[in-house]
């Protein structure tokens, strides 16, 4: 009996050692690919950034143009605009005397007509002894003198219409025209006064009546300012007026330190050059595309946002950032205002994941 109850002890404990032997040796699960991370959404969204550049400068015409004349000598007769007037192209502003011109004009017409009649007699004789050569009628002397004589008298006709037309573009000089059209800004000249074309311009204009800010900012104040940018522009009446940077100068000037940047203001006939105006760069007031600093990361290429679509996936955008206020970015280029972007860039995801987001912007859940 005790060699029964033995054996069947030995088969129960080998039974159970085979049984745990195969649970040993059996595989271990494989874990799953992990599912989608949760992140921090934002979205792009138009703001209004504070603490942008203010510069002050003069109001100046956008082109000037000077308005004298090629002749000199000559007295003025008349002077048909005043100051802040608005002429077209070609308008006459002011005659000269043209007595003596006219004058000198008759009596070169007389000469022309004199000369064109010696001209036409000496080209008639010298038809005349056309087909004579050798013919022993005339000498080749007299032959070639009358030749010779007829293009002299051509000459000397071609001669006097040269001089007559010379008096007729001085007589047309005569009317001061306006070279462009454009606001009268200054009358330097009266009648009676001697023409000359080293006086002071007669008259000082601005083309198309265009006013613009010359403002002024210090060297360290031009980064971030582009050609195209919204300017906020304070005239001297107070009032305030949207403008656009049209040109930064490239020079800085070596006493003052100071550059210049050229704002266009819409054409208004209250703005006079020489005026006092301010200029508020960077933002001018404007709501802008912006997103959190942090929504922005930035590598040897440049700037980049990670950008969530409507199925929930990444994807890396290129961005131009801009002025930077209050934690906030201005997006000089890249997604459009609405679109989703993580608020951390440097979160571990790749372009293509797919994300679970949680959007914490203003208004999102």
């Amino acid at each position: 009996m005790t060699s029964t109850f033995l054996l069947k002890t030995l088969a129960t404990a080998s039974a159970v050692a085979l049984l745990f032997g195969v649970a040993g040796c059996a595989k271990k699960p494989v874990a799953g690919p992990p599912g989608p991370r949760a992140v921090r959404v934002v979205t792009v969204e138009n703001r209004t950034l504070a603490g942008g550049v203010d510069a002050s400068g003069l109001l100046v015409p956008r082109e000037e143009a000077a308005v004298s004349t090629e002749l000199s000598g000559y007295n003025v007769a008349k002077v048909y605009v005043e100051a802040n007037a608005y002429v077209r192209l070609g308008q006459p502003l002011a005659q000269l005397d043209d007595t003596l011109i006219r004058s000198q004009i008759a009596q070169q017409t007389a000469l022309v007509a004199e000369q064109k009649a010696a001209s036409e007699q000496a080209v008639q004789q010298a038809s005349d002894v056309a087909g004579l050569d050798n013919q022993g009628v005339l000498s080749k002397e007299q032959i070639d003198q009358r030749r010779f004589s007829a293009r002299t008298a051509q000459a000397a006709l071609d001669a006097q219409e040269a001089q007559l037309k010379d008096l007729q573009i001085r007589d047309g000089l005569m009317t001061i025209r306006a070279p462009v059209a454009g606001l009268i800004l200054q009358r330097n000249v009266r009648p009676g006064d001697v023409a000359s074309p080293s006086a002071t311009p007669m008259f000082t204009m601005a083309r198309d009546g265009l006013i613009e800010l010359d403002a002024q900012l210090a060297e360290g104040d031009f980064n971030g300012i582009k050609v195209g940018d919204p300017v906020q522009v304070t005239l001297p009446d107070g009032s305030t007026q949207t403008g656009t940077v049209r040109l930064i100068l490239p020079s800085i000037d070596q006493q003052t330190k100071l550059g210049d940047v050229r704002v266009s203001l819409p054409n208004r006939p209250d703005l006079r050059p020489g005026g006092f105006a301010r200029a508020s760069f960077g933002g001018a007031g404007a709501s802008q595309p912006t997103v959190p600093e942090t929504a922005v990361r930035y590598d040897a290429d440049g700037a980049v946002v990670m950008t969530v679509d409507a199925t929930n996936h990444v994807h890396e955008a290129r961005v131009r950032t801009g002025q930077h206020s209050g934690g906030y970015v201005q997006l000089i280029s890249g997604p459009p205002v609405g679109t989703r972007v993580l608020l951390a860039a440097a979160v571990f995801v790749l372009p293509g994941d797919k994300v679970i987001p949680d959007d914490v912007s203003p208004g999102g859940r």
